[in-house]
This record gives structure tokens, C-alpha cells and sequence, in this order.
């Protein structure tokens, strides 16, 4: 003798199809999920730091902050060393996207630089520790060591006119006349 099925059984060819459309679902999601080549970031945040490090660190005759690999530096420090700023830099980059939206209408990686300028300038006053945290990270990674991901081609050091420090174990050096031995 059949029993009668309750309505939340589910019968095996309805069990198939709904497997199916939440497979496609699930396709369909992952294939327009934004691939980063970012450590920590999306391409959203990267874009919108870009944009905050180049207002403290702009193009002149020397590379800008982003030019000088500034970003790829935070990015490896904020997975690593500096991991207890992450959710600062999340909720940071997002206020000022909110910033650009509310004084110039658009985020801030499409506004102009007088536009940054201003939004950049408003952050230094309404979020201070956000700005300074940006600011030294920024400062970090043009002025500091190319190993750690920053000061591509050491541009900053070139730009203050010192010669890059020998690294300890690749070269001799004679530190009484300043040259190789």
C-alpha cells in the first residue's frame, strides 16, 4: 500500500531540478564574482587607495605613490604584518567612496584629481586615524625597503639622491672607502 506524500517531500525529479538551477545559480554566480589581483583587496578598494595615495604622494618629476608600487606594498603588509588593520582599510575605503558619492556624485577612482583632492582633504578631517594610517602606510612603502613590495626601482631613494644600501650576505663591501671589494 502507497502513502500519500506530504508536500514537503520532495519527488526525485523535482529533487534533480532544483539541484540543476541551484548549480547554474552557483555558475552563474562565481563567473561574475570580480577575480583580483589583489592579496587583501577587490579592485573597487585597490582603485579608490589609489587614489587616496596619489593625493599624498602625486606624479612629479618622480613617480606617484601608486607608480612607485605603494599599493602592492599594503597589500602584502596588510596580510601579513599589519593584519589588524584590515577591517580599518574595508571600512575606510568605503566611507570615502561614501564621501565622493555624497560632494562630487561619483566614487572616488573616477573622480577627478581636484575632486580626490577635495574628498582626500575632507577625510583627513572627518576620519583622522583612517587618513594617518593610509598616510604612514603610503610613506612606508615609497621610503622603504624594495624588498617589502614598495619603492619600485627605488624611485624615492634615486629621487633623494642616496645609493641603495648593500644587502647584508650579496656583496663585500669595504666600509672604510664605500666600494665593493
Amino acid at each position: 500500500m502507497r502513502t500519500k506524500q506530504t508536500s514537503t517531500a520532495f519527488s526525485r525529479r523535482t529533487f534533480i531540478k532544483m539541484s540543476a538551477i541551484a548549480g547554474a545559480a552557483l555558475a552563474s554566480g562565481c563567473a561574475t564574482h570580480q577575480r583580483s589581483n589583489w592579496e587583501f583587496f577587490t579592485e573597487d578598494e585597490a582603485a579608490t587607495l589609489t587614489a587616496i595615495c596619489d593625493q599624498i604622494i602625486p606624479a612629479d618629476d618622480f613617480p606617484s605613490a601608486s607608480q612607485a608600487g605603494v599599493l602592492n606594498y599594503i597589500d602584502k603588509q596588510i596580510t601579513r604584518h599589519y593584519r589588524r588593520h584590515q577591517r580599518a582599510y574595508r571600512k575606510g575605503l568605503g566611507r570615502a567612496n561614501q564621501v565622493s558619492q555624497q560632494q562630487c556624485g561619483k566614487i572616488l577612482a573616477v573622480a577627478t584629481p581636484a575632486e580626490q583632492f577635495h574628498v582626500v582633504a575632507s577625510l583627513e578631517n572627518s576620519d583622522k586615524p583612517f587618513f594617518e594610517l593610509v598616510r604612514s602606510h603610503t610613506f612606508e612603502g615609497y621610503y622603504g625597503s624594495p624588498r617589502h613590495g614598495g619603492n619600485r626601482n627605488a624611485v624615492s631613494w634615486r629621487m633623494l639622491g642616496l645609493d641603495e644600501p648593500p644587502i647584508r650576505g650579496r656583496s663585500l663591501y669595504d666600509l672604510k672607502k664605500g666600494t665593493p671589494s
